[in-house]
């Protein structure tokens, strides 16, 4: 009787598999033998769900955007009323949103390593540019709803405009993934989140 599969758990497997082989050699240089040698698998059992790189490179960004958001989806769901925390509490809540884009551990840095390869791919690829610009749109309007629950709750400081903190909150959180990835040594984890919050608070009038 041949062996049944879980497709689910076979996706986690490949995914899981690429996302190393991304963080290790790129994601222009992961190939269905790399990656299926990484999840100690037979390369036919990749081929049978890719024709080749391009739809493995399209399968990791897809990957990585359906993880982050449904984390972020979760926690959105989780809080509730955001008017019914405090403004300190409100703002805990959604420096928390914030630090899911952020590499601050190896399972987001392998999720921002595949976000920043794949919109390297995508200048000069134009098979890759719906999706990278579908990624890079839905990071905003995800900063642009978080920035609403703090001005809808009370805690966004009065008279900034939303449209402009939404822009400045993403071009920072942009410019500490693309630092803290090439740079770690000397943009870690605890720099990131220090800054994340400092901005953050900024837009408050927490003392």
């Amino acid at each position: 009787m041949p062996k049944l599969v879980d497709p689910q758990e076979r996706r986690r497997v490949v995914v899981d598999a690429l996302f190393r082989v991304v963080v290790r050699e790129g994601l222009q240089r992961a190939s269905l033998r790399t990656v299926a040698d990484e999840a100690g698998l037979n390369i036919g059992s990749l081929r049978h769900y890719f024709a080749g790189q391009a739809e493995l490179m399209d399968f990791a960004m897809r990957s990585m955007i359906d993880r982050v958001s449904g984390r972020l989806v979760q926690r959105i769901e989780d809080g509730g009323e955001l008017r019914e925390y405090t403004a300190a509490e409100q703002l805990r809540f959604v420096t928390g949103l914030m630090e899911e884009l952020l590499p601050l551990d190896d399972r987001r840095r392998a999720e921002v390593t595949v976000f920043l390869d794949f919109n390297a791919a995508a200048r000069t690829n134009p098979a890759f540019r719906d999706l990278a610009f579908k990624a890079a749109d839905g990071t905003r309007r995800l900063i642009r709803r978080a920035l609403a629950l703090l001005a809808d709750g009370g805690a966004l400081r009065a008279g900034l405009d939303l449209d402009v903190e939404s822009e400045r909150l993403a071009s920072l959180v942009d410019g500490l993934c693309l630092n803290a990835v090439l740079h770690p040594d000397v943009l870690d984890a605890q720099s990131c989140t220090r800054v994340l919050h400092a901005h953050l608070h900024s837009l408050t009038d927490l003392p």
